[in-house]
């Protein structure tokens, strides 16, 4: 299937490594420029350079990130298509141990960050409309045990999620979540999960971050024009809820 990526551009945030970086790749793949945003300059510089993408050195916790990350886009390709808006996993702990420092701190960058991206992006796509897609969590469904940041923010950007779809969709401005289950990255190596341990997994396996990839690839592109306001699970059948 031709995804009818070819020419457009899109901005990757979290884009150097994990899911980001695997969305990047399959955009790449398709023919899609793009510019991969994350926090360390050594990151961005090597992924750009893998990629032959632009790449822009950026913490959405910053208010000024989500302009330069655009500016960036329009500024490379003069154009700007959609976005996939990823940010880095809140600090792990249980949801009475975190402080109020973390707690702000994670609201920043995880929940208003993405809002400012949205906001950013959104105002530079063209007449004919684009595309958003938020990495979330299987949190959005039901809790992580030991993230309670996470279970506390993702669900709260899925419905932002679904409210920007209703209200962007007469626009063409189509806005989905991806729910991404046990895939493994460097942040569930960091987060100390064995691959080994597959129970409560029907495909008994982690996934691949490829595997994410092109699902998110294919919910920015053309040949997702009909989904917009979804939660798309890729978890290996791991979340039971509808």
């Amino acid at each position: 299937m031709d995804l009818g990526l070819a020419g457009r551009a899109f901005v990757v945030t979290g884009g150097s490594r994990g899911l980001g970086r695997a969305c990047a790749e399959a955009l790449r793949a398709e023919g899609a420029e793009v510019v991969v945003s994350a926090r360390t300059a050594a990151d961005v510089d090597a992924a750009a350079q893998e990629l032959g993408c632009t790449g822009v050195v950026a913490d959405l916790a910053d208010p000024d990130s989500a302009g330069r990350v655009v500016d960036a886009a329009l500024s490379a390709y003069g154009r700007l298509d959609g976005a996939l808006v990823s940010v880095g996993g809140p600090p792990a702990g249980a949801a009475l141990s975190l402080s109020d420092e973390q707690w702000h701190s994670a609201f920043d960058s995880v929940f208003l960050g993405a809002v400012r991206l949205s906001r950013a992006v959104v105002d530079a796509l063209p007449a004919s409309g684009g595309a958003l897609a938020f990495v979330l969590s299987t949190s959005v469904k039901a809790p992580v045990p030991g993230l309670a940041a996470s279970n506390g923010l993702r669900p709260g950007l899925a419905m932002l999620a679904k409210t920007m779809a209703d209200e962007l969709g007469p626009r063409g401005v189509r806005v989905n979540g991806l729910l991404p289950g046990r895939v493994l990255t460097d942040r569930l190596r960091e987060l100390g999960m064995d691959p080994a341990d597959v129970g409560g997994i029907p495909l008994r396996r982690f996934g691949d971050p490829a595997e994410f990839g092109r699902v998110a690839a294919f919910l920015l592109s053309p040949a997702a024009s009909y989904v917009t306001g979804t939660m798309v699970p890729v978890d290996g059948g791991a979340v039971r809820a509808l």
